[in-house]
């Protein structure tokens, strides 16, 4: 935003907000990204991800997913998603600091079969990031 005093821009400071732009909602890119999509588990964490060719630009579109097979129990599975969020919510500058480099559709998934501390969630997320990063 231009200062009418000196006309240099600011820089506006970075969102820490999980948007319905940064949602994968989509069916079409879901099937997309786990029939097409590559994979790496840092556990207890699973990362899919897939940049297609004629995606427009824009923020990486992120799904997060906890397995009913091992959380029965819906408040365990919600509980598990909200730490997730949280910790992507947090950490994904990394992924808008090199947009060339990060992935346009990302799959979280929560593999464990046990469930971790938040602490212990966002560390690996936070390796998991930077390893999709890398690729």
């Amino acid at each position: 935003m231009l200062t009418p005093a000196d006309g240099h821009q600011e820089e506006q400071p970075f969102s820490h907000t999980f948007s319905k732009e940064e949602r994968l909602c989509s069916k079409r890119l879901i099937a997309l990204l786990f029939s097409k999509g590559s994979s790496f588990n840092v556990y207890p964490l699973r990362f899919v991800y897939h940049t297609p060719p004629d995606m427009p630009p824009g923020p990486p579109q992120v799904l997060i997913s906890v397995s009913k097979r091992y959380f029965k129990r819906a408040s365990d599975r919600n509980r598990l998603k909200r730490q997730l969020r949280e910790a992507y919510r947090l950490n994904k500058q990394a992924l808008y600091q090199n947009p060339g480099q990060s992935p346009r559709l990302l799959g979280i998934l929560y593999i464990g079969k046990e469930k971790k501390s938040f602490d212990t969630i966002q560390k690996k997320l936070i390796s998991g990031l930077e390893r999709c990063l890398s690729k």
